[in-house]
């Protein structure tokens, strides 16, 4: 029997030290986002773009659990310091790959890159739907990304928490980004 694009995704990710958490309805997904940041024992949260109608429903709930909600709009004299400030950042990938357990983040606005990349605790929240089964798969749709958006456009490939390696071979977590990553989906 072929395991499902949801479990290989799950596999992948978690082998990069990722968190996944699949959930049967949007409420569900909100209740693992509060759960990450109370968690994190955030205090700020700061959100990013969202697809599927995810938006609306993961600020209410992180408003209605106490977190004080930065963003999705962003005032230019507050960045890259009022993202920093968050002890977790929030945000919905464009899609993500199974075969690798990767989330794709497109950005013209530097301020969404940052909600992945500053907070030491990033969360991705997607629907079931969002998911293709190989990067070879994402080429398309990265192209049609620049081409609509020649100016200014960012594709970020996350695949768990930040890490890098010295010398000795140490591995570390969150030197160049999050120390813990989540990924948060919605079975559709």
């Amino acid at each position: 029997m072929a395991i499902d694009l949801v479990e290989r995704f799950k596999q992948k990710y978690e082998l990069l030290a990722g968190h996944v958490h699949v959930c049967a309805a949007v409420e569900e997904a909100v209740s693992a986002v509060v759960k990450v940041c109370r968690d994190s024992e955030a205090a700020r949260v700061a959100v990013g773009e969202f697809g599927d109608g995810l938006s609306d429903p993961v600020i209410a709930g992180l408003s209605s659990a106490g977190f004080e909600v930065y963003g999705p709009e962003f005032r230019g004299e507050e960045l890259p310091h009022g993202i920093d400030r968050a002890a977790v950042g929030v945000s919905g990938p464009a899609f993500a790959i199974a075969e690798s357990g990767t989330l794709v983040e497109f950005a013209t606005n530097d301020a969404y890159r940052l909600v992945s990349t500053l907070p030491r605790v990033h969360v991705g929240v997607f629907c079931e739907q969002d998911l293709i089964e190989t990067l070879r798969e994402s080429g398309p749709r990265v192209k049609a990304y620049f081409d609509a958006n020649p100016e200014n456009a960012t594709v970020t490939f996350i695949s768990g928490p930040s890490r890098t390696a010295d010398i000795e071979m140490k591995l570390t977590l969150g030197v160049h980004g999050p120390e813990v990553a989540h990924a948060v989906i919605v079975r559709a």
